[in-house]
């Protein structure tokens, strides 16, 4: 049973495993920039969980901002939009930064960001036409998962979904916007928590942040007092600082103390999980109708001469990115998408910027030193860290020799690939590398 102390909840339930790592939380204090419009955006068609969008426009089209370029009538998916207005200039495959090939559409600006005539603030009046609103928009998880939203919040009745949960730990190190969101969009926070609460009936929300964020926390506190909280709803929840607490399974345990069993979703337990800058993205699209065009993200990391938190249009070449940061400051050994826990290391920066994408990381030698590996001693700190309770060295071991009828008793598909398995091997063993193997073995043997 959770306590309240001054209004503020405190975590109900305790998950297991987990590491301490160093925050790195260097942009922090750094207000989002908005960066000025590329020469030129490339918009893949597959920019989340799912199925992937179609394009519905042709080379030499004319496009605004805001207008669908992209879609399809598979369930789970979500629309892309034109995020600059201009030329179709090229409709085709590339190469996503993560090596996976995708259609995109190629978009040259015409200088203007002329907005399209279809934007427009959509009218919900309940649960369908919410659901509906938030397809139209685009909007996919923001935190890094890129799971269409408008799937999540179209849960069936009888699942008894009676919490929402808003996502404010970012636990990775050095990523900043949604600690950046709490600070500088409030309103819009407030203003989407509402929305979802009257349109979808929780009788409970929970803005769950790490107590490593005091500005954050004191804002959010602020938001969860508002006296338009007619039924105290709403309530700020402190969790201690630990990696990986912002994982949806574990966020769900410590404000519910309800645990989500292996293969199936907080949903089935009575819960919604939202990532902080996507609700603030609903309560914004709520109001002006204008869909997911742009998104903020960190750029640091050793070798980045000037880190910021930026505001990018979809579709912006990495490399632009880099360059509005100063560039580098010295040869990069990594470069990451995501934080370093659970990020895509990158071969090349001729890839343009998603959705689901929240940080540019980029690390110099001197201050990059991966462990050389080793035999495995049998330690077992990778398993006394694991959140799921999993052997990551019998996976390993299982994914190795491709052994499928141990891989599937071994319980890898609950895996999050969080890292903390090859973050606490003092072996310097792949850990996590080895998790998506199996998983993929699995996966292609049906």
């Amino acid at each position: 049973m959770s306590k309240i102390v001054n209004g503020v909840l405190t975590a109900v339930g305790k998950g297991r495993g987990g590491v301490k790592v160093k925050h790195n939380k260097n942009t922090a204090e750094m207000a989002v920039e908005r960066m000025p419009i590329p020469a030129k955006v490339v918009l893949p068609m597959q920019q989340h969980i799912g199925a992937p969008c179609v394009p519905t426009v042709k080379v030499g089209d004319i496009v605004s901002v805001g207008q669908v370029i992209g879609d399809t009538d598979k369930f789970v998916s979500a629309p892309i939009h034109a995020t600059i207005s201009g030329k179709v200039t090229a409709v085709g495959d590339i190469k996503l930064a993560h090596g996976m090939m995708s259609k995109a559409v190629t978009i040259e600006s015409d200088g203007e960001m002329r907005l399209s005539e279809d934007i427009k603030p959509p009218v919900v009046t309940n649960k369908a036409e919410l659901c509906a609103a938030v397809r139209a928009s685009g909007l996919v998880g923001l935190g890094g998962a890129g799971f269409p939203t408008h799937v999540k919040l179209n849960f069936p009745d009888d699942k008894n979904v009676d919490t929402l949960i808003i996502n404010a730990a970012e636990c990775e190190p050095y990523i900043t916007v949604d600690y950046r969101c709490c600070v500088e969009d409030p309103q819009d926070i407030l203003e989407g928590v509402y929305s979802l609460q009257k349109y979808l009936g929780f009788k409970q929300v929970i803005i769950a942040i790490e107590d490593n964020k005091p500005e954050a926390f004191k804002i959010l506190k602020e938001i969860a007092d508002k006296d338009n909280d007619s039924g105290d709803v709403v309530k700020l929840m402190t969790l201690k600082s630990k990696y990986p607490q912002g994982a949806e399974k574990m966020m769900v345990l410590s404000a519910t103390g309800r645990k989500v069993p292996p293969g199936k979703l907080p949903a089935d337990v009575g819960c919604v999980v939202m990532n902080v800058a996507s609700v603030a993205f609903v309560g914004r699209y709520l109001k002006t109708g204008k869909p997911l065009i742009s998104r903020s993200i960190t750029v640091d990391g050793t070798a980045i001469k000037e880190p910021k938190n930026i505001r990018v249009p979809i579709g912006t070449n990495l490399q632009d990115i880099i360059d509005y940061c100063g560039g580098f400051k010295s040869e990069p050994r990594k470069i990451i998408f995501g934080g370093p826990m659970m990020g895509v290391a990158l071969c090349s920066l001729d890839a343009p910027l998603c959705k689901q994408n929240n940080a540019l990381l980029s690390f110099e030698d001197s201050k990059n030193i991966t462990k050389k590996e080793r035999d495995c001693i049998r330690c077992g700190k990778c398993v006394s860290v694991c959140p799921m309770s999993l052997m990551p060295t019998n996976i390993e071991k299982f994914a190795k020799i491709k052994d499928v009828d141990s891989l599937k008793k071994s319980g890898i598909m609950v895996c999050m690939e969080c890292g903390s398995c090859s973050f606490a091997c003092p072996s310097g063993r792949p850990l996590v590398q080895y998790m998506r193997l199996a998983k993929q073995i699995l996966r292609e043997e049906g």
